[in-house]
């Protein structure tokens, strides 16, 4: 029996930290078909909240870097009560998890290559995170269904 970890490509995109200037690592999607984004989310007091976007590039540098759309996250806006995650609607792009004090959340978002702007060259993608108070939060990517039989790195 395969394992999952044998057939896709699980990457740290950004370390446990409150966001306010740090950038989530690009991952590149030129190798893979499918991403699934975790993010998770633990509030402290008094919360802000990190508004949640994806971005996409040229190259892992973020050249000309600009808004990747998606429509849905699956949410989780109390894992210590639920394990169920819920297909949510996102405005604009963008949602901001659950600013609940000393509660934690896990967010989910899936993308796939033809999401992205390829014919011109946008095959590299990351989340982008606003400034936040009093939460951490962690980026893991998971890239899966490779288009070849091996799986190449998908960080520079």
């Amino acid at each position: 029996m395969n394992k999952l970890v044998e057939n896709c490509k699980i990457v740290h995109g950004l370390a446990p930290c409150t966001p306010s200037s740090s950038t989530p690592d690009y991952v590149c999607m030129s190798n893979y078909n499918n991403l699934m984004v975790i993010i998770s989310v633990d509030n402290g007091n008094s919360v802000t909240g990190s508004a949640i976007t994806l971005k996409q590039a040229t190259a892992a540098d973020g050249t000309g870097e600009k808004a990747l759309e998606f429509d849905w996250q699956w949410a989780n806006a109390d894992t210590a009560a639920s394990d169920t995650l819920t297909k949510t609607a996102v405005t604009s792009n963008t949602f901001k998890p659950t600013t609940t004090n000393a509660k934690n959340s896990l967010h989910i978002i899936e993308v796939r290559a033809e999401d992205l702007d390829m014919a011109n060259g946008f095959d590299w993608v990351r989340v982008g995170t606003g400034d936040a108070a009093n939460t951490v939060v962690d980026v893991i990517y998971v890239l899966y269904n490779p288009r070849y039989s091996t799986m190449p790195t998908a960080i520079a």
